[in-house]
C-alpha cells in the first residue's frame, strides 16, 4: 500500500471544504535552484503547514511559509533530493494533505571518445566512449555511428554515474580521416527534448606499418654509365627509407637513407642485389632488385674434374663457366690437329661434358668460349690420358665346400682400374640363375640358398679397356641337414631279438656317408652308402638279442660324412636309444618298521618293494580269520603304508602282492599288537545279594594281549582263585562268604583291579513255595548258558589276540 495513502487513512477525517494545491510529480535537474509550493487559497484564516518525507532519507531543503502557502526551496538540486514529500495544511479545525513525487535527472555534457587517434590498420582496436554525471543511468542508451550507419548499441547500468562503453573496430585504409560518432540518449519522462540526446564525433587516424613497397628504375645498365633506383611505399606515420647492397660474402652494406639511390660510373662490382628497407614505429618491409652491368664476357674458365693425370677408364667432367657478366651462349669444343670440333653448347653461363670412361684417344686441347651482345672470351685446357694396370682377386678362391641350403657369396675385386666391367661364367656351360651385385670395384655372385645343382666351377672375368683378367672357384655341395632318426622295435622280453633302425635323412653324396653302430665305445657294425644323383634317406638296420643286463643300455648310431673340406662339427651326427627290457615281478619283499611285535598306540610302517618292468601294480592286504582285506594300492615299485597308532585289531598277517602283464609275486609278514588290561568290568549273576545255599557266577571282562591271568580274592582272607577265562562260580554260599572281593587282571604289560561286595543272607526255614522256587532252576539254566557263551567268546578272543568278555552280561543270561 502506498505510504501517502496509508497516512491519509490514518489521519482524522474532517469535513472537506477546502482544496490543498500541490503538484503530484515534479522533475528537477541536478545543479538548478528549484521551489515546490503547497497552498490553500480557500482558507479564510492563516493556514498552518507541515512538511514531511515519506521515504527514509533527509530533505536537505529549507521552507518559507506564508498565510496561504508554504514554499520548499531546493538551493542546488542533487540526486539525494529524489523523494516523496507530504504537505499537511490545517485550516481551523480542518486538515488537508497532499504528496509530491520528486524525480531528479542529470545529463550535463557530451560523451568523450578515446582511442580513435591511433588505430592500427587491419587489427582489432578498442574505441572508448565515456559518459559522466548521468542520472538515472538505467535510462541511458549509447550508439556508435559511422556516418548514418549504426554500428553498435549499448545500454547504461543502474546506479553508475559515469560509464564507459567499449567498441571493437577493425579499420581499413579508407577509414583514415573519416568520422565516427558516439551518441548518448537519456529518456526520462518530462525531460526537455533538446537535453535528451548528446553526441561527439571525431576523425579517425589509421596507423599502418609500411606496405606496398615497390622499386622502380632501369636495372640493366652498360658498364661506366649511371644508375637511378626509386623506392615507393605506403604507411602511417610516414616511413623512412634505407638502401642496402648485398655483397658476395653475404653481408648487406648500407648505401644511403634516401628514397632514391643514385650511382655514377657503374663497374662490374656494382652488379648484384639491392634492397630498399622501409620502416616506421609499427614495423618494416623491404623489396629487392637485381642490377645487371652490361659488358663483354669476362672471367671465363674451363676446368677438368678430377684435375690429376687421368688413366684409361677413369671418369672426367670438363666444365666451362663465365661468371663476370651475363652471357648469351657458352660453347665447349675440342681441337685435334688444328681442327676445332664443338662438343656441346648452352645459353646458360655454365656448361659441362662428361667422358666416362676416358680413352687414350680423349687426350688433347679443350676450348671454352663465352658470347654475349658485347663480345666474346676464350680459354683452353690440355687433357692427358694414360694407360693403367688391372689386378683381379676372387674370394673364396680355389675350392669351397658348403651345405645345401646355406648361403654363399663369391666376391670378385678389381684394382688398378677406375671403371672395371665384370662378367660371371659357369665352366660347365650351365646358365647361372643366381643374382649378381656389382658396386664399383667389386662384383658379387650371391647364392641365397645353395642347391645341389649349384655345384661347379665359377669364373669371374674383369675387363678394363683392352685388358681382360679372370679368377675361378670350385663349389662343392653336401647335404646333411639333421641328426639321424633312430627307432627300435619296442620293449622286448629277456632273450628276444630287438630290431634297431637308423636313418640319415636327405643326405648327399650318399657314397661318402657311413653308418656306425656302437655299444658305448665298442663298435658293433658299419655300413657305407652307395652313389646317388640327389639327396636320399640312408637307412641301416641292426638286430640285437636282449638280456637282463641290457636294461637301460644306450645304443648309438653314428653317421659320418667322409668329404674333404666339411667342418668337423658338420661331418658327424649321432642318435641314441635306450633299450627297454621287460620281465615279470621278482624279489618281492615286505618290511615292517620298527618291529612286528608292537605295543598298542605305537606307530608302524609297512613297506612293499618289488622289481618288475614295466612297473606293475602293488596291493597291500591284511588277512584276518581267513578274510583278506585290501589296505592300499600303488602303481610303482614301492608301497608304504603307515598306521599312526596301532590297536589290537591291527594284529594279523599282512600280504604284499605285485603284478604286471607278465605275472605276479607276493610275500607276507605277521604283526602282533600287545596291550595291558583295560576297560575291566565285573558282572555278578544273579546278584550280589543272595541267600545261603545259592550259587553266584562272577563274569570278568577286559581287553588285553597277551591273555591275562584273572585272580579272584576275598579281601579279608588270603585265598586266591585263578581263572583262565575270567569266569568264577561260587557254589552253596554261606554267611561266611559275605564281604569285599577283588578281581586282578594281569599280563606282561600291566594289570587292572575291580572291587565289589557280596552279601549272603541266612536261609529262611520252611518257606512257602513262591515264584522264586520256580526262578532258581531257570536261573541255573541261565548261568549254564552264560558259561557256555563265555567259553566260546574266550576261544574267539584268543584267536584275535585279545580278551574282551563283552558277551558276558545280564542280557545274555
Amino acid at each position: 500500500m502506498d505510504s501517502a495513502l496509508l497516512l491519509t487513512l490514518l489521519l482524522p477525517v474532517a469535513v472537506v471544504s477546502h482544496v490543498l494545491d500541490l503538484p503530484s510529480q515534479v522533475l528537477f535537474k541536478v545543479g538548478e535552484r528549484r521551489e515546490l509550493t503547497c497552498s490553500m487559497s480557500s482558507c479564510p484564516e492563516k493556514v498552518k503547514f507541515f512538511w514531511t518525507t515519506l521515504e527514509d532519507r533527509p530533505l536537505f531543503t529549507t521552507t518559507d511559509s506564508r498565510d496561504k502557502e508554504s514554499v520548499m526551496v531546493f538551493d542546488k538540486v542533487t540526486k539525494n533530493h529524489e523523494n516523496t514529500i507530504l504537505c499537511r495544511a490545517i485550516c481551523g479545525k480542518e486538515t488537508k494533505q497532499a504528496t509530491a513525487k520528486i524525480q531528479v535527472y542529470s545529463f550535463p555534457g557530451n560523451p568523450v571518445i578515446s582511442g580513435y587517434d591511433s588505430l592500427k590498420l587491419g587489427e582489432k582496436n578498442v574505441l572508448r566512449c565515456e559518459v559522466s554525471s548521468i542520472h538515472p543511468s538505467e535510462f541511458l542508451k549509447v550508439q556508435w555511428l559511422y556516418g548514418d550507419k549504426v554500428l553498435h548499441n549499448d545500454e547504461g547500468e543502474a546506479e553508475r554515474d559515469a560509464q564507459s562503453f567499449l567498441f571493437t573496430y577493425t579499420p581499413s585504409n579508407e577509414d583514415d580521416g573519416n568520422v565516427i560518432t558516439c551518441r548518448a540518449s537519456l529518456h526520462v519522462l518530462g525531460m526537455p527534448a533538446d537535453e535528451m540526446t548528446k553526441e561527439t564525433s571525431v576523425h579517425m587516424t589509421v596507423l599502418s606499418a609500411p606496405h606496398n613497397v615497390e622499386v622502380s628504375g632501369v636495372t640493366a645498365v652498360p658498364l661506366g654509365s649511371s644508375l637511378t633506383l626509386t623506392c615507393e611505399a605506403e604507411g602511417k606515420p610516414k616511413p623512412a627509407f634505407t638502401w642496402m647492397a648485398l655483397k658476395p660474402d653475404g653481408r648487406f652494406v648500407e648505401m644511403g637513407k634516401h628514397q632514391d639511390l643514385f650511382m655514377q660510373d657503374v663497374s662490374l662490382s656494382d652488379a648484384g642485389t639491392y634492397q630498399c628497407v622501409v620502416s616506421n614505429n609499427l614495423g618494416s618491409q623491404n623489396a629487392s632488385v637485381s642490377v645487371v652491368v652490361q659488358a663483354p664476357p669476362m672471367d671465363t674458365l674451363i676446368v677438368a674434374s678430377p684435375q690429376s693425370i687421368l688413366k684409361e677408364g677413369d671418369y672426367v667432367s670438363i666444365s666451362c663457366n663465365s661468371s663476370g657478366v651475363p652471357v648469351t651462349q657458352v660453347v665447349l669444343s675440342r681441337t685435334v690437329n688444328g681442327v676445332k670440333t664443338e662438343l656441346t653448347s648452352s645459353e646458360e653461363a655454365e656448361i659441362s661434358v662428361t667422358i666416362d670412361p676416358v680413352k687414350l684417344a680423349d687426350s688433347g686441347m679443350y676450348v671454352c668460349e663465352a658470347f654475349n651482345d658485347y663480345g666474346s672470351q676464350e680459354t683452353t685446357l690440355n687433357l692427358t690420358v694414360e694407360a693403367h694396370l688391372l689386378e683381379v682377386a676372387l674370394q673364396p678362391e680355389g675350392e669351397v665346400v658348403l651345405e645345401k641350403g646355406s648361403g654363399l657369396v663369391l666376391s670378385c675385386q678389381a684394382s688398378g682400374c677406375p671403371q672395371p666391367k665384370f662378367s660371371w661364367k659357369n665352366l660347365s656351360n650351365m646358365t647361372i640363375l643366381r643374382r649378381f651385385k656389382t658396386d664399383g670395384f667389386r662384383s658379387q655372385l650371391v647364392f641365397d640358398i645353395v642347391e645341389l645343382e649349384d655345384e661347379g666351377t665359377y669364373l669371374c672375368e674383369v675387363t678394363c679397356g683392352s685388358i681382360k683378367k679372370s679368377k675361378q672357384t670350385e663349389v662343392k655341395v653336401f647335404s646333411f641337414p639333421t641328426s639321424p632318426v633312430m627307432k627300435n622295435s619296442g620293449p622286448s622280453l629277456v632273450g628276444e631279438m630287438m630290431k634297431l633302425t637308423c636313418t640319415a635323412q636327405e643326405v648327399f653324396p650318399a657314397n661318402l656317408f657311413q653308418i656306425l653302430w656302437m655299444d658305448g665305445e665298442r663298435e658293433m657294425h658299419l655300413e657305407t652308402g652307395s652313389f646317388s644323383s640327389g639327396t636320399i634317406n640312408l637307412t641301416s638296420v641292426y638286430s640285437y638279442r636282449v638280456n637282463t643286463e641290457d636294461q637301460d643300455k644306450r645304443i648309438t648310431c653314428k653317421v659320418l660324412l667322409e668329404m674333404h673340406g666339411v667342418p668337423a662339427a658338420q661331418a658327424v651326427k649321432t642318435a641314441s636309444t635306450t633299450l627297454s627290457v621287460h620281465y615279470p615281478p621278482r624279489a618281492t619283499t615286505i618290511t615292517v618298521s620298527p618291529l612286528t611285535e608292537l605295543k598298542e598306540g605305537k606307530s608302524v610302517s609297512i613297506s612293499c618293494l618289488s622289481d618288475s618292468f614295466p612297473v606293475g601294480r602293488t596291493v597291500l592286504s591284511r588277512v584276518m580269520d581267513g578274510v583278506q582285506t585290501e589296505l592300499m594300492t600303488s602303481d610303482g615299485l614301492e608301497t608304504l603304508f603307515t598306521i599312526p597308532s596301532v590297536e589290537l585289531d591291527d594284529s594279523g598277517v599282512y600280504v604284499c602282492e605285485t603284478s604286471n602283464m607278465y605275472g605276479s609275486r607276493n610275500n607276507s609278514v605277521e604283526i602282533t599288537v600287545k596291550a595291558p588290561p583295560r576297560n575291566t568290568t565285573v558282572e555278578i549273576f544273579p546278584s550280589t545279594d543272595v541267600q545261603e545255599g545259592q550259587n553266584i557266577t562272577i563274569c570278568c571282562r577286559s581287553v588285553s594281549f597277551p591273555a591275562p591271568t584273572v585272580v579272584l580274592s576275598k579281601l579279608d582272607t588270603e585265598k586266591n582263585v585263578y581263572s583262565l577265562d575270567g569266569v568264577f562260580l561260587l557254589i552253596n554260599l554261606t554267611s561266611n562268604d559275605t564281604g569285599l572281593y577283588q578281581i586282578n587282571v594281569t599280563n606282561d604289560l600291566g594289570y587292572e583291579t575291580e572291587i565289589f561286595n557280596i552279601s549272603v543272607m541266612e536261609k529262611r526255614v520252611n518257606p512257602s513255595l513262591g515264584w522264586n522256587d520256580f526262578l532258581v532252576p531257570a536261573l541255573c539254566l541261565g548261568v549254564a548258558a552264560a558259561l557256555l557263551c563265555v567259553v566260546v567268546y574266550v576261544w574267539r578272543a584268543r584267536k584275535k589276540g585279545s580278551y574282551d568278555f563283552t558277551k558276558c552280561n545280564l542280557s545274555t543270561v
